[in-house]
């Protein structure tokens, strides 16, 4: 089969608008409101550096409209802008509907089209060119979280409503995904394992392992 560039493919870093008190929420009750604000902005400052680290082309896709920037988050935005990353706004009533449009969006001008969050740092360049190298032979592909969701999913043909039905942010979430898309006659690949940050102890490792 014929391999496909890494150019030939687009990654889409999903975010929460930096907002205080709308991001990273069970963060609040270990690092307060401001704190929880400023580990939203490192763990999507951190994605998005190994994403463009990865070496196809990077996307930025926030969840609404951009309002103005918190003072907070001046530094991630300017930092978007002068690596040249194209922002765009996420569109669907629920992160299904969002992430197929973007899914496909992408794949109207890329071979290959992935998504990952703002809070998965584990997804670095390695794992990123894993998933391109299993889309060869996949519909889908799918990075299981250590929670039960997914870190990263990436496609080469998608279907409608194909991620409808899903109960977003609950411990089946990849489950329910992987046996939907395989209903709809689509190739699954599942990668390994990763982690993302959604509570006080993965905000901890998270620190663990970053460099000093």
């Amino acid at each position: 089969m014929q391999q496909t560039d890494s150019r030939d493919a687009v990654l889409m870093q999903f975010a929460k608008w930096p907002e205080a008190g709308r991001v990273k929420t069970r963060l609040v009750p270990a690092l307060g409101v401001s704190g929880a604000l400023d580990a939203h902005i490192t763990l999507t400052q951190t994605v998005l550096s190994n994403l463009c680290d990865a070496g196809p082309t990077v996307q930025f896709w926030w969840d609404r409209e951009q309002a103005s920037v918190p003072a907070a988050a001046s530094g991630l935005v300017r930092d978007i802008e002068q690596r040249g990353v194209v922002q765009k706004v996420q569109r669907g009533d629920d992160l299904g509907q969002r992430m197929l449009d973007a899914l496909g969006t992408g794949l109207e001008h890329y071979s290959l089209a992935m998504i990952v969050g703002s809070d998965c740092p584990s997804v670095e360049p390695d794992y990123v060119h894993q998933a391109i190298a299993m889309l060869q032979a996949h519909d889908v592909v799918l990075g299981p979280s250590d929670d039960g969701g997914y870190v990263l999913i990436g496609a080469r043909r998608v279907i409608p409503h194909m991620l409808d039905g899903i109960e977003w942010g609950t411990a089946s979430a990849l489950e329910q995904t992987r046996n939907r898309l395989q209903e709809l006659g689509l190739c699954v690949g599942l990668l390994e394992p990763r982690w993302d940050v959604d509570e006080p102890e993965d905000w901890a490792r998270f620190q663990r392992q970053s460099p000093v």
